[in-house]
């Protein structure tokens, strides 16, 4: 007997992977799935994977995809009977819950009342006491006076966290490891928080050393069934943003698991808490738990819980949302899982959000692994949203398979056209610290420096270059180009083109010749040869390994993605004349320009023209990718000019400040 849907119709107010990850689930149920789009999504993925798409306008998230008068109006357009938010956007706000049932549509989430219990982290805090639940110490009062926020840090003592009362995800949050940084700290996690949240509240709380980030997945319905469905460990994080995620936690056993559900159910039930939700607890070194907060939404790590719970969550969602009950049955554990998450960002420089054109774009297809992906090939990584891609999850009956699967599939993963984070994530899954469960959140502070990948690509250098010269003659030529036809011919030919690219000494000795379905190509003292891959890839095959990797021309060269790093290669510039050069070298002497590294928004400017400058002190901070950037003085001097203005729209390269040289 057929199953009638529980909505005919819903709107997922969101983008990239999750609403992708929606209307996978609405599609099975029969559920007609609805798509929203800005003016800078009109070719996204998600657009496509619904069966109705509607545009909302603008190109920023606070002009679209924050609009909940736009979405409502979208809604009822489409005759809408429910909307999903997602997670991030309007998922936690509770005027858009509310405005959605005064419109008539079902919001698939918490109650406006419940979300604004555990919505506002201070009042979750004090719910959680009264429910007999242990809170870090700290100031949970709504003065917000200069003077009494300074008073309670320094009861607290250093070190300590600010908080952002009104949001999570490491919008807002600071840590003070010396009160007299206080005052820039307070300011900078205010002025985050009031453009994250719109609302500027903070709260402070003693900081833990090495705890671990323990999260427990609920799901309640309105029948007073409330199930706790496991943890999951997501210690692994870099500037407060999860990389990492596991289920269930290496350091949980089976009465503590019990202990954490109890308690996570407890604080929902004090709300009235209907739908999904995450309560996340702080587990420190004596295996004592803390509450943090409650999470009013789906979270961007449900999927671990999905593959060891055996259960869609997704599916649940709209059954609860539309009255009906749950029939999920509690069950341990089922193996283990561990999610990734695929970022446009290049870790080698401190992590740079990476915008640009995907020009390749193939996930592993591997047994035991699930991919939610954001994008395809041809797909713009614009500056407006979050740089995340895609997220990889593998499930295996043990957490040492689960990371062996982990480890081959990122090794097949294939992204052309910007810089991920793949490289950074192969490296952590081999460290034998993470392979033994000793994860904390200061995982990375312990490990990691940049230098390590620095070194790791360096050893991967020469085989990109070898694998940048075959594919040149594999790629489209460019409009710029002067290579040599490439003939189909034996013996060894120099490639002009090649013999342009700044590879190192071996440049000149570039050459290559078609055999055997591709272009064996020879650099120095190794030889490789490379082949077209599908999908737009390209394979690179020597003696000792079979790679594949993806390449593009770029506006003076070629890169290639291999070993999860990007690797450019430019064309050598002709040389100046004499005159040229003193030019040039006269001007930098004289004055340096600091430019934005990246596109976004400045938010605040430190310096004004005259003002004298320490190296690496702080200039212009800026706003680009839903996180702060602090753009530093190179070297000692004096400021000559300052076009950055506070709420400027700049593009990556563009003038921020002017220094003379000390």
């Amino acid at each position: 007997m057929a199953i009638a849907p529980p909505f005919e119709s819903v709107l997922i107010a969101n983008r990239g992977e999750i609403a992708v990850r929606v209307a996978r689930t609405c599609r099975s149920m029969g559920v007609r799935s609805i798509a929203v789009y800005s003016d800078a999504d009109a070719g996204a993925l998600h657009v496509r994977c619904c069966d109705e798409a509607l545009a909302i306008g603008g190109t920023t998230a606070r002009d679209s995809y924050l609009r909940g008068d736009l979405i409502i109006a979208a809604a009822k357009r489409s005759r809408a009977a429910a909307i999903h938010p997602g997670y991030g956007f309007l998922s936690e706000n509770a005027e858009f819950a509310k405005a959605c049932a005064d419109a008539g549509v079902t919001f698939i989430g918490p109650s406006p009342a419940a979300m604004r219990a555990v919505g506002d982290k201070i009042a979750a805090k004090k719910t959680a006491i009264a429910a007999g639940v242990a809170v870090v110490p700290g100031y949970l009062e709504r003065d917000q006076s200069r003077d009494v926020l300074e008073a309670q840090a320094r009861a607290i003592g250093a070190p300590l966290l600010i908080k952002a009362a009104a949001g999570g995800g490491g919008r807002g949050m600071r840590l003070v490891e010396d009160l007299r940084e206080l005052g820039p700290a307070l300011d900078s996690a205010q002025r985050e928080a009031q453009a994250a949240f719109g609302d500027a509240t903070v709260f402070l709380e003693r900081y833990v050393h090495d705890p671990r980030h323990i999260e427990v997945q609920i799901i309640a319905d309105r029948h007073g069934t409330c199930l706790a469905l496991g943890e999951r460990e997501c210690s692994i994080q870099r500037r407060y943003q999860k990389i990492l995620e596991e289920s269930p936690s290496p350091a949980v056993s089976a009465q503590l698991r019990s202990e954490l559900e109890a308690a996570a159910v407890a604080i929902a039930k004090a709300v009235g808490y209907v739908n999904a939700g995450t309560v996340e607890f702080m587990l420190d070194e004596s295996g004592h738990f803390y509450f943090l907060e409650m999470n009013a939404r789906l979270q961007v790590e449900h999927p671990v819980t999905e593959m060891v719970a055996d259960v869609d969550l997704v599916r649940a969602q709209l059954v609860v949302a539309a009255g009906g009950r749950l029939e999920i049955e509690k069950k341990p554990p089922r193996g283990h899982a561990i999610e990734v998450r695929i970022y446009a960002e290049d870790p080698a420089h401190d992590f740079l959000p990476a915008t640009g054109r995907i020009t390749a774009f193939e996930p592993p297809a591997i047994q035991g692994a699930r991919n939610d992906v954001a994008v395809e090939a041809g797909s713009e990584v614009t500056p407006a949203y979050d740089p995340m891609l895609a997220k990889l999850i593998v499930h295996d009956a043990t957490r040492e398979a689960a990371i062996e699967r982990l480890d081959a599939a990122l090794r097949e993963y294939v992204i052309g056209g910007v810089a991920t984070n793949i490289g950074f994530l192969q490296w952590l899954v081999e460290q034998p610290a993470f392979r033994r469960g000793e994860t904390t959140t200061s995982f990375l502070a312990q490990h990691f420096s940049t230098q390590i990948l620095v070194e790791r690509n360096e050893l991967e250098r020469p085989w990109a270059a070898l694998a940048a010269i075959g594919a040149l003659a594999i790629l489209p030529a460019g409009r710029d180009d002067s290579a040599d036809p490439w003939q189909r011919l034996g013996g060894w030919r120099h490639s002009a083109e090649a013999r342009m690219l700044r590879m190192g000494e071996d440049v000149a000795e570039a050459q290559w010749r078609y055999a055997d379905d591709g272009w064996l190509c020879r650099l120095g003292n190794r030889s490789a040869l490379v082949t077209a891959g599908p999908h737009g890839t390209c394979i690179v095959h020597t003696d000792t390994r079979t790679t594949r990797f993806a390449a593009w021309r770029t506006r003076d060269g070629v890169a290639v993605s291999l070993g999860g790093a990007v690797f450019a290669f430019p064309r050598q510039r002709p040389p100046v004349d004499a005159a040229e050069m003193a030019h040039r070298h006269g001007g930098d002497a004289v004055a340096g320009s600091v430019t934005a590294p990246m596109s976004g928004t400045i938010v605040k400017v430190n310096v004004a023209p005259g003002e004298t400058v320490k190296a690496f002190q702080v200039l212009v901070v800026m706003e680009a990718m839903k996180m702060e950037h602090a753009i530093v003085a190179p070297y000692p001097g004096s400021v000559t000019a300052i076009p950055a203005q506070v709420g400027m729209s700049v593009m990556a390269g563009d003038l921020l400040a002017e220094l003379a040289e000390a």
